[in-house]
């Protein structure tokens, strides 16, 4: 009896202990109640050819969570730009990926925006021009949520 209490101890410890040998952070499980947020907007460049700097915060957990992509959209719910996300940022939060060049006009007011594979958009964005800068705001999420099938869309998740 002792002897098979031993093994069940044992077994319950390496159970609760093991991680993938590849993998440098706790797997934790998908939640769906959370999105990735945009949590900075930096420009550079003159009208019709700028380049953006886009920080994110996101739940990332590996390919099976992940922020897969930021894009710029106009008031009216057309894509602007779209910057694919080719993998999972679990131990760099916030992170920041550039992209561009977006054919905007200084004063244009969009939106910025993140996406999860998971859930889709999230409520938090950013609003704004080149010219004034941008300010966090927040967007219904099923707005131009005709978008998400809308290419360029990312063709899987490298980690």
């Amino acid at each position: 009896m002792k002897t098979f209490f031993i093994f069940c101890l044992s077994f319950v410890v390496n159970t609760i202990s093991c991680k993938d040998d590849n993998s440098t952070a706790e797997h934790t499980p998908l939640d769906t109640d959370v999105s990735a947020e945009i949590v900075s907007v930096t420009t550079t460049g003159e009208e019709n050819n700028y380049s953006f700097s886009i920080g994110i915060k996101s739940p990332d957990t590996g390919c099976n969570q992940y922020a897969n992509w930021w894009e710029i959209i106009s008031e009216e719910g057309n894509l602007i730009y779209r910057r694919i996300l080719a993998y999972s940022h679990i131990n760099e939060q916030p992170f920041v990926r550039s992209g561009g060049p977006v054919a905007i006009k200084k004063d244009q007011i969009v939106y910025v925006r993140a996406h999860m594979n998971t859930n889709g958009y999230g409520e938090k964005v950013f609003k704004g021009n080149v010219a004034e800068g941008f300010r966090e705001s927040t967007l219904d999420k099923t707005f131009a949520m005709q978008l998400e099938t809308t290419p360029p869309l990312p063709s899987g998740c490298a980690f």
